[in-house]
């Protein structure tokens, strides 16, 4: 077959009309294309005047030869790439070695426990927070009665912080195997709408997600795998840079050689541990800001225009950067059309946001984070430090917002004039327990402050409207990323250190958002798969 990119239709077009713009792009006749299939739908609403659909299919042609000789010089017309997943082993290649182990069960290792598991394996999973569906019930007790549970919350438990979320699927990581295939093909496995396999930004929302987490903990188990739940590790046993075995926080000792540590990047707790027992870890840039709150409907006419709320479109998103006179770079992060600010602190008396939307994306505000930019130089002081400037921003928000979880908020108006809120006005926040009107300008470092301030009425004028007064800021949003590296060898994906112990996902700072995440995830469970193959023939 050939892939074909780049066929741009209206977005009205006849239902039948892609077949006949295959072959005019191709120059052949019509009965030269024997048969096409969807690979990617997407859509161009630069001009909001003539929003085009675009579209990439696969094509089975009479003359593919000619076809290629004719388009050889187009980016948009090759051979279709092999994207079916092959597994790098089997268990059946070491027979008697030791069951591998996963740490954590958000996006990356839930796909490392079923790599694992789909290679005979058999990997246990330890997961500090509870099975989904009560994980859910107490997430929702912090947002409805201010009671939070430090192990069960949007941050700890069965999927991890993206269960929360809008359940994108994309991202901008190079994917030269392909293996962001085989995780929506699983996704899909599980009960995700198929459109996730064609639609150029697939998303899934909160809901669906919960199910599909429950359908795949379950193919895991069936294919021998083991997953316990409120299982936090609390020790690593490393003898002479060699991982041996870890303690539970319940006193259990496990024997372990390899171990997938999918911790997340709040896990800051484990964090403090490996750095106690030197495992290398390095800071790393993150960033730090606010939500913002506009009405869906404003975004939508900004972008669709006079297509407002057609099928095909669905709400409106938007991606922002600005490049401030300080220095600072301010850009839109985690944005959710239609979708809710939420509480997504796993400390006690710290205040921390995030942003979710449901499949449907129909609640009547936009939000995204609108975040700064920040490296090791703003908190200097080891790997831990990041850590350390978290909790004082994320612990200031606590005492902004007056307590029981309430959030600091301020209008986008009195935020720019620099003057406290004292009422909000036509965009009500989304985020429950509730907002406290207030001035957000105590909330971040100063810096930030002045380049978010210089930020907003630049978006204005690429998204007129955008710095609308009653718009919402809500604080904060601090864990865009682990403020750390668990430093990896590039080869085997072992830690630089200690052999043994594979850094993967968020924590560990290999990926941001469930995409990559699940895809580092896939990669380090085949590293894991040839380590302990080689390791069984070498002691064979």
């Amino acid at each position: 077959m050939l892939r074909i990119s780049e066929i741009k239709l209206p977005l009205d077009h006849a239902e039948d009309a892609l077949r006949p713009a295959i072959v005019q792009k191709l120059e052949i006749a019509d009965d030269d294309l024997i048969s096409f299939s969807l690979f990617r739908r997407g859509y161009d609403a630069r001009k909001q005047a003539n929003i085009l659909l675009v579209y990439s299919v696969d094509v089975v042609l009479r003359d593919e030869a000619a076809v290629l000789a004719r388009h050889g010089g187009s980016p948009h017309v090759a051979p279709t790439p092999d994207m079916a997943y092959r597994p790098v082993a089997n268990a059946s290649a070491a027979p008697g070695a030791a069951r591998p182990v996963v740490v954590g069960m958000g996006p990356c290792g839930l796909f490392a426990g079923l790599i694992l598991a789909q290679m005979g394996f058999r990997p246990i999973i330890l997961e500090r927070g509870k099975a989904v569906r009560e994980r859910t019930k107490d997430t929702w007790g912090l947002w409805r009665k201010e009671v939070l549970h430090p192990e069960s919350n949007v941050q700890f438990g069965e999927g991890g912080a993206g269960t929360f979320s809008d359940g994108k699927l994309y991202s901008q990581i190079k994917d030269p195997r392909h293996l962001g295939r085989k995780v929506l093909e699983e996704f899909v496995r599980a009960g995700a709408p198929e459109e996730i396999l064609y639609v150029s930004k697939p998303h899934i929302g909160t809901f669906r997600l919960v199910s599909m987490v429950e359908k795949m903990r379950a193919s895991i188990e069936a294919l021998g795998g083991e997953v316990r739940f409120e299982q936090r590790v609390a020790d690593l046993d490393l003898q002479h840079g060699q991982l041996r075995g870890l303690t539970l926080a319940s006193g259990e000792y496990l024997p372990c050689t390899h171990l997938v540590l999918a911790i997340g990047h709040s896990a800051r707790d484990t964090f403090e541990m490996l750095h106690a027992r030197g495992v290398f870890l390095e800071a790393k840039p993150f960033s730090i800001g606010f939500r913002i709150e506009h009405p869906q409907s404003l975004i939508d006419r900004a972008r669709f225009g006079k297509f407002v709320r057609h099928p095909l479109l669905g709400a409106a998103d938007y991606k922002l950067v600005h490049h401030s006179g300080n220095g600072r770079s301010v850009y839109s992060f985690c944005m959710c059309p239609g979708g809710t600010v939420v509480a997504a602190t796993s400390e006690p008396n710290r205040v921390v946001t995030n942003g979710m939307s449901q499949y449907s994306r129909a609640e009547r505000n936009a939000n995204a984070g609108i975040v700064v930019g920040i490296t090791p130089d703003d908190y200097p002081g080891g790997p831990l430090a990041g850590i350390a400037f978290q909790r004082q921003w994320e612990s200031r928000a606590y005492e902004l917002g007056g307590g029981g979880y309430h959030a600091p908020g301020q209008t986008v108006g009195d935020f720019i004039a620099g003057r406290p809120s004292t009422a909000l006005g036509s965009v009500q926040p989304s985020y429950k327990p509730g907002v406290t009107p207030t001035d957000l300008s105590t909330a971040l470092p100063d810096y930030a402050i002045e380049a978010i301030r210089e930020a907003l009425p630049a978006f204005d004028r690429k998204i007129r409207g955008y710095a609308m007064h009653d718009a919402v800021l809500t604080g904060v949003e601090t864990r865009t990323s682990s403020p750390l590296r668990i430093t990896r060898n590039n080869d085997d994906y072992q830690s630089v250190n200690t052999a043994g112990l594979f850094p993967a996902g968020e924590g560990a700072g290999y990926a941001g958002g469930i995409y990559s995440a699940a895809i580092d995830g896939i990669e380090v469970a085949e590293a894991v798969a040839r380590d302990l193959v080689a390791r069984q023939a070498k002691a064979a």
